[in-house]
């Protein structure tokens, strides 16, 4: 095995040296961090570790990797992780339509050597010997893994939604993670040119492997504060008024706490400021009632929470009319007789 490439200095960028600065850098990019996040983005750039950050959709995690690409003045690689992902996708594939056009150029001249070859075995041991260069890097097309390991500027590494793959899929990110380095077997191992900050993403659908977690640091993320989403949101959409957003803030936050199949995203909460303010209305209950379509993904979600805002009488047991029927059950419904006639007698009379 050979190694390519070397580490090369980090190219400069913003200061983020401290808790402040880091915090500062991604405000000055539209994103809102607190102390805690800020402090292991940090500690992930200072100790050179991958940032595994784990927490429900929609809590900012991926927005967290642009803004630190932005702020850091690196570009920003990603791979979006999904069911069925496999090395192809996610390292490197070989450019087989250049071979294909390398072997058609040497074909003539490769005749002209084997037709000097006195017999067969001479013509096959000659072109056992020979290296046409087909597995070479000037045939390799980079996948995201192997385009931030083989990029000459700084870039920020983003494994989005790794819990989406399977764990065969986290034991091709160890070496990258741990080593900074990608090993194709046909050519050699390709050692970081320059030092990716990586980010990985999960949100948590699953258990990802002890192996992947100890070569990360780790924070959970939850969704904001009232206060610094009111803070996100009017950042992402300064034309709408504190009062709309503290209405829809608090609107989003109470539909949090619903058992619903999925919880309003931030982003979700700056589409419906938005909104808001283009109704002109926060508290009618039509504009509720489109602030859920943009709030609620799922059907089922809608109708749990207009179940909660109807009025008790509406939603009781009083509320059924008289001609309404309750719907029988198994345990009212009258005894098979025809059964119970000949239960014990084997059919007989």
């Amino acid at each position: 095995m050979t190694t390519v490439g070397s580490f090369a200095r980090q190219r400069e960028s913003a200061d983020l040296t401290t808790t402040a600065s880091v915090r500062d850098a991604l405000a000055a990019t539209g994103y809102v961090a607190n102390d805690e996040l800020a402090t292991v983005v940090r500690l992930a750039i200072a100790l050179d570790r991958p940032l595994l950050l784990e927490g429900p959709a929609g809590v900012g995690k991926t927005e967290l990797a642009k803004a630190l690409a932005a702020a850091g003045g690196r570009r920003l690689v990603r791979l979006q992780c999904y069911e069925g992902l496999d090395d192809n996708r996610a390292l490197y594939e070989w450019d087989y339509a250049r071979q294909l056009l390398h072997v058609q150029m040497l074909r003539d001249r490769t005749s002209a050597e084997l037709a000097s070859a006195p017999d067969l075995a001479a013509a096959s041991a000659l072109l056992a010997d020979t290296d046409f260069g087909l597995y070479s890097e000037a045939f390799l097309a980079p996948r995201p893994l192997l385009d931030a390991i083989l990029s000459e500027e700084p870039v920020v590494l983003l494994v989005d939604e790794v819990d989406r793959t399977e764990e065969a899929m986290e034991a091709l990110l160890l070496e990258v993670l741990a080593e900074k380095q990608v090993t194709v077997p046909e050519v050699g191992t390709f050692t970081a040119r320059t030092a990716p900050w990586v980010v990985l993403t999960s949100n948590d659908t699953r258990e990802l492997s002890g192996a992947l977690k100890r070569r990360c640091l780790h924070l959970t993320v939850d969704f904001p504060t009232a206060e610094i989403e009111r803070e996100i949101v009017a950042s992402r959409a300064p034309d709408v008024e504190e009062g709309v957003i503290a209405d829809v803030v608090d609107l989003a936050r109470s539909l949090r706490d619903l058992p619903l199949r999925k919880a309003p995203s931030v982003s979700e909460v700056i589409d419906a400021a938005r909104a808001a303010m283009l109704l002109g209305d926060t508290a009618s209950a039509a504009t509720r009632e489109i602030l859920y379509s943009v709030l609620l993904k799922y059907a089922s979600d809608t109708e749990l929470v207009r179940a909660r805002a109807r009025p008790p009488s509406e939603t009781g047991p009083t509320s059924r009319t008289a001609t309404e029927r309750p719907t029988p059950s198994i345990a009212s419904a009258p005894p098979n007789t025809t059964t119970a006639a000949f239960r014990g007698r084997g059919g007989r009379s």
